[in-house]
């Protein structure tokens, strides 16, 4: 669940097309989003898991500068003194609620990577969101950069493409791929079907009809059929009682139960903090938040542990970051250039990759700070080096790979 202050983000609706034939059919819980062709082939490359840190995610309180001293001045109120950053290499530090994730910093699978952002900034989280989701700007494409990247991989798998945690599909998965979204994986059924045998009703309906009509309910009954395995693979512990812990949890049982998964999205919100985002202690926003952040990331890589983590790479994206000073109200106002985080067993982590611009006053965008590298430019190297991706100019029209070297090639 998204919470945010801001209204323009709280009330942001979700325009993708149900398909309204399965609407009535499908439980409240989930929804089935289908397409009328398949790929053919058999993906081969790590499980990508992307997590959408969505409100506006304060790179600059999670990978802490401290060899900048410009950070200092411009956040007297907020900003994490060096001596109660994690990993500190002199020139970054780690926000100390990070600490769960501190051993896999250490055992190189958990890198950073600062000073990304988008190329055509906005502070509208509508406007960032759609064009971060879509990742096509110029262009006329208007389909999600994750079904694209889906649909090159051909994977076939009903369960190849998911948005965990949520009753509405993604944005990033917006376009032809077959994906599906689910609230949870024990949660996903027909509506009924346990008193009435809908799905075998569904078969019968559409056994003759033409391709294009019978497809979204072919679909739908691959995808349920599909289940099985994950229904019974057992969830992991450790996982926080929060929306991102409950959607981890699932995904890893996608994973370990082997039921095709390529690609998985799941929403992390919350993280609009105008005010309030507070000092590195116990108890204000930021702290908390990372911390149960950090704890849902940890159980995952747990439960999934080190070998199918070697076939498993996650990334954090958020629409833009936050404004280098602080306000009146001890937040951060929306900014521009931001951090992501890569996990994984391919990740040549314990790490913070950059060029970093400095947050001198002469180098800030219009008081934010300077986004070097496109956000693109670091998940094409992960697709070419983790995914098996080649050609990247369908996925990421016009972006070349960035070379920082972050993750082995499979």
């Amino acid at each position: 669940m998204i919470m945010n202050s801001c209204a323009e983000h709280s009330n942001l609706i979700n325009r993708r097309t149900i398909l309204g034939g399965m609407a009535a059919g499908v439980a409240a819980a989930s929804t089935v989003s289908v397409d009328f062709a398949f790929a053919d082939g058999k993906y081969s490359g790590d499980t990508l898991v992307v997590i959408s840190m969505h409100g506006g995610f304060d790179g600059l309180s999670t990978i802490i500068p401290i060899g900048d001293p410009d950070y200092y001045r411009a956040r007297p109120g907020i900003a994490v003194p060096k001596s109660r950053v994690i990993a500190g290499d002199g020139t970054f530090g780690l926000h100390p609620a990070l600490a769960p994730l501190l051993p896999q910093w250490k055992a190189g699978s958990l890198a950073a990577v600062h000073a990304v952002g988008q190329p055509n900034p906005t502070r509208s989280h509508f406007a960032a969101m759609e064009a971060m989701e879509n990742a096509a700007p110029g262009t006329s494409v208007r389909s999600g950069w994750l079904d694209r990247m889906l649909g090159g991989t051909g994977a076939t798998a009903p369960l190849a493409g998911v948005a965990m945690g949520s009753s509405r599909p993604s944005r990033l998965l917006a376009g032809p791929t077959s994906d599906i979204a689910m609230l949870s994986v024990d949660d996903l059924t027909l509506a009924g079907d346990g008193k009435r045998p809908i799905a075998a009703a569904l078969r019968a309906m559409y056994a003759d009809a033409p391709a294009h009509l019978a497809a979204p309910a072919k679909a739908a009954d691959r995808a349920l059929a599909a289940m099985d395995k994950p229904r019974s693979a057992k969830g992991g512990s450790g996982y926080p009682d929060t929306d991102l812990g409950g959607a981890l949890r699932d995904v890893a049982r996608l994973i370990t139960s082997n039921a095709g998964l390529v690609t998985a999205t799941v929403d992390c919100g919350d993280w609009d903090m105008h005010e309030a985002l507070g000092p590195a202690v116990k108890g204000e926003r930021m702290f908390d938040n990372l911390t149960d952040f950090a704890k849902a990331l940890a159980a995952f890589t747990a439960d999934l542990g080190p070998q199918a983590m070697k076939r498993v790479t996650v990334l954090t994206i958020s629409e833009f970051g936050r404004r280098v000073a602080e306000n009146g109200s001890h937040g951060a106002d929306h900014g521009h250039g931001n951090a992501m985080l890569l996990l994984g067993g391919g990740i040549r982590g314990g790490r913070v990759y950059t060029h970093w611009p400095t947050l001198a006053a002469s180098a800030l965008v219009d008081g934010d700070l300077a986004a070097t590298t496109d956000y693109r430019s670091v998940i094409g190297e992960i697709l070419q080096k983790r995914c098996g991706l080649g050609d990247l100019s369908t996925i990421f029209p016009g972006v070349k790979p960035s070379r920082f070297g972050l993750a082995a090639a499979r």
